[in-house]
């Protein structure tokens, strides 16, 4: 139970390629992603690869402080790993770690689910700490999604998106 009071469900279908799996304690898959420098800049703003050790303590704290998720798309049938998500009370987390998803418009389709999620869970505001301002793609995609600047950090912006009640 991630975030207090609450049960993660284990999966979360956005179609039929693509879902979000709950993240089960296994990312040994994601280490090569974590070597790329290009995506370290995207999503840490340094160029430090991962250690093991960094990688498991990056998915311990995902997996404790919020409901991290492992995106998965249907290829070759069976669903496989592309990157992972988590949604925090206080914080937002995405990267797409398989290049060859990028630009696909998984992102949306991912932010939108979790925008949905978040709701379900009947949350105020989603809030993103920071986005780099040389992470144009991430921005671009949370300003899409509906995600406003509010203020602006060391080097990038934090964004909030306020959700509204659904009528019941």
């Amino acid at each position: 139970m991630p975030i207090q009071g609450i049960e993660q469900k284990e999966f979360l279908p956005i179609d039929d390629n693509l879902r979000l799996r709950r993240y089960d304690g296994v990312h040994a898959f994601s280490f090569a992603w974590h070597q790329d420098p290009e995506l370290v800049w995207l999503i840490d703003g340094d160029k430090e690869l991962y250690t093991q050790d960094l990688l498991d303590r990056m998915y311990a704290f995902l997996a404790a402080n919020g409901e991290c998720y492992i995106i998965e798309v249907f290829e070759s049938g069976q669903f496989v790993p592309i990157g992972d998500v988590t949604l925090f009370t206080d914080d937002f987390a995405i990267a797409i770690g398989d290049k060859r998803y990028w630009k696909a418009g998984i992102g949306f389709k991912v932010l939108n689910r979790m925008i949905e999620r978040a709701r379900e869970l009947e949350f105020a505001e989603i809030l993103v700490e920071e986005i780099y301002d040389w992470n144009q793609g991430s921005r671009r995609l949370f300003e899409k999604c509906g995600f406003e600047a509010v203020k602006k950090t060391a080097k990038g912006w934090s964004y909030r998106k306020v959700l509204c009640k659904q009528e019941r």
